[in-house]
C-alpha cells in the first residue's frame, strides 16, 4: 500500500515539491552561510520525493544551540511561508476522497518543513532507531 501512495504522490505533486526543496538547497548551499539549511532542504527533497514508510524524529542526543538558533531563523526567512503552502496544498489534496492520504502525508511534513534542523527521516516501521547509534 506505501508504493501505491508514493506513485500517487509522486503523480500528484511530490514531484514538484521534491525538486522545490532540492532548488532552494542548491541556492541554500551556493550562498555558503546557509549550508546548513541547504543540506536540511536536500534531506527533506527525498521525504518529500517519497514520503509514506518514513517517519520525521529528533535526531538522538538532543538539538544544540545552534540547532535552536537555525531553526529560529528558518521560521522567519522561509519556515513560515513552507507551512502555509503545505496548508494550502493539503486542503485541495483533500478535497478528493483519493487526496485524503495525501493530505494527510503533505500536513506531516510541517514540522521538518517548519523546523529542518535536528531532525532525522527513518522508516516509519522503526521510528526511534536512529543511524547515529
Amino acid at each position: 500500500m506505501k508504493t501505491i501512495l508514493n506513485v500517487i504522490w509522486l503523480v500528484f505533486g511530490g514531484f514538484w515539491l521534491a525538486l522545490s526543496y532540492f532548488l532552494a538547497g542548491i541556492v541554500c548551499c551556493i550562498l555558503i552561510i546557509t549550508i546548513p539549511w541547504g543540506i536540511a532542504s536536500f534531506r527533506i527533497a527525498g521525504y518529500a520525493l517519497w514520503p509514506f514508510g518514513r517517519t520525521v524524529v529528533d535526531k538522538p542526543g538532543g538539538t544544540g544551540i545552534a540547532s535552536t538558533l537555525g531553526n529560529i531563523i528558518w521560521i522567519l526567512v522561509a519556515g513560515i511561508w513552507i507551512v502555509i503552502s503545505h496548508v494550502t496544498t493539503a486542503v485541495a489534496m483533500a478535497l478528493t476522497i483519493i487526496g485524503i492520504p495525501l493530505a494527510i502525508a503533505n500536513i506531516k511534513m510541517i514540522p521538518i518543513s517548519l523546523m529542518p534542523l535536528g531532525k532525522e527521516i527513518v522508516p516509519s516501521n522503526r521510528p526511534f532507531v536512529s543511524s547515529y547509534h
